[in-house]
């Protein structure tokens, strides 16, 4: 397992050893500089995405990473079996051919396959250079979010912090060859959290206990002043909504860029049945208008979080996540340029008229849609797990 305790040395503005990031602010840009990054490899490229469709963009991205393996570059390949299902069954012969390694993660029965998922979106190359965010590899990502293609983000690492991730490829690469060695039920999360100077990288997967990335999230907002979120699917727990709330109520000032329009509806108006009592404590709402929204970005003072996750009962309790949290100033002001740059684009909800707006149907309707997406679904994944970590007990004890 990676040590927590891994430290960046000699991190400073301009130091060799620092990490620098550089902001991707649409998922085109992100999907070109991973293309670019691939196409510069010169030893390793780990790749590992949620959903990787077949099409034109799929196959620019295999073509490189076959490139690459003509040039002697290693090349691994991690997807995850539910979100990358919809390929030929020789899309990736060309690249195992010449030695680069697929896997895919949770690859059981269709049946199965819906409950534990990789969510995280990465890329790393030769150790020194990492880009993380929440696009996928698909036609839909690949736009400015305005004019075309869904609203989403990443960002680009250079130096240590892309060798800890490597590593955690490394780790969950791994883990699924054999697959599904790990059961939810019985044993506790494993979370990890790598710092360096100025960042943490926030890792966690299936299990008992509370997750790194929530655990973090809770700690910034108990002293926070200003808030600032980006999220796509925003059904966050209870104590998270409170903490949000109580920034509002001790006088701090806390801004939701939540999605105006969705890919997942359920999960959007589950968002709804949760609006009126944020913004009753003075959370100020905004809904962003001109494409699907995908992006997660979380500003809170001079900390940014940026990565896979979102604030739902999936990111925050089921699904791998990949999350970094940055503590510098700099880094944060270039993210606050975005969210300014998204607010633009967005309606405000003010909260008379959102009352004035809901007959009782909808807020029937919303309240199922949260018993859905924050509680049945979750259950429904725990059973399913449960009873597979049963029947996997019998066999082992029937040999």
């Amino acid at each position: 397992m990676l040590k927590s305790n891994l430290q960046e040395q000699n991190t400073g503005s301009g130091l060799p050893n620092d990490s620098v990031f550089q902001w991707l602010p649409t998922g085109a840009l992100g999907l070109e500089a991973m293309l670019t990054g691939i196409g510069e490899a010169a030893r390793t490229i780990h790749f590992e995405m949620y959903i990787f469709a077949p099409g034109s963009l799929g196959e620019r991205f295999r073509e490189a990473l076959v490139a690459a393996r003509l040039r002697g570059v290693r090349v691994q390949v991690l997807l995850d079996a539910f979100g990358s299902m919809a390929f030929p069954a020789n899309f990736w012969n060309r690249l195992i051919q010449l030695g680069g390694e697929v896997r895919w993660f949770n690859a059981f029965r269709a049946s199965e396959r819906y409950g534990r998922r990789n969510h995280r979106k990465l890329l790393v190359v030769d150790s020194e250079r990492a880009i993380v965010g929440g696009f996928n590899v698909g036609e839909e990502y690949n736009g400015d979010g305005v004019s075309g293609g869904w609203r989403d983000l990443g960002l680009e690492i250079r130096g240590p912090l892309a060798a800890a991730l490597e590593a955690s490829f490394a780790e969950l690469f791994a883990k699924v060859d054999p697959p599904a060695r790990v059961f939810p039920r019985f044993r506790k999360t494993s979370e990890t959290a790598v710092h360096g100077r100025h960042w943490t990288l926030l890792l966690s997967e299936p299990g008992r206990g509370h997750r790194a990335f929530k655990r973090a999230l809770m700690h910034d907002l108990t002293r926070a002043r200003r808030v600032q979120i980006i999220c796509a699917y925003f059904v966050p727990t209870w104590r998270l909504r409170r903490a949000l709330m109580r920034v509002a109520r001790r006088g701090g000032r806390v801004q939701l860029i939540l999605a105006g329009h969705s890919d997942i509806e359920v999960t959007r108006l589950a968002s709804h049945s949760l609006y009126a009592k944020l913004l009753r404590a003075g959370v100020e709402i905004y809904e962003y208008q001109p494409q699907i929204l995908h992006a997660k970005l979380f500003l809170i003072d001079h900390i940014v979080y940026a990565g896979s996750a979102n604030l739902d009962a999936r990111s925050l309790n089921i699904n791998h996540e990949l999350m970094i949290r940055i503590a510098d100033k700099e880094t944060a002001a270039k993210a606050r340029v975005i969210f300014e740059g998204d607010l633009a684009h967005c309606r405000s909800i003010d909260a008379k008229q959102w009352g004035h707006s809901r007959n009782l149907f909808t807020r029937l309707l919303e309240k199922i849609a949260y018993f859905l997406v924050a509680r049945l679904d979750p259950h429904i994944t725990s059973l399913r797990w449960r009873a597979r970590a049963h029947k996997v007990l019998e066999k082992k004890a029937g040999r």
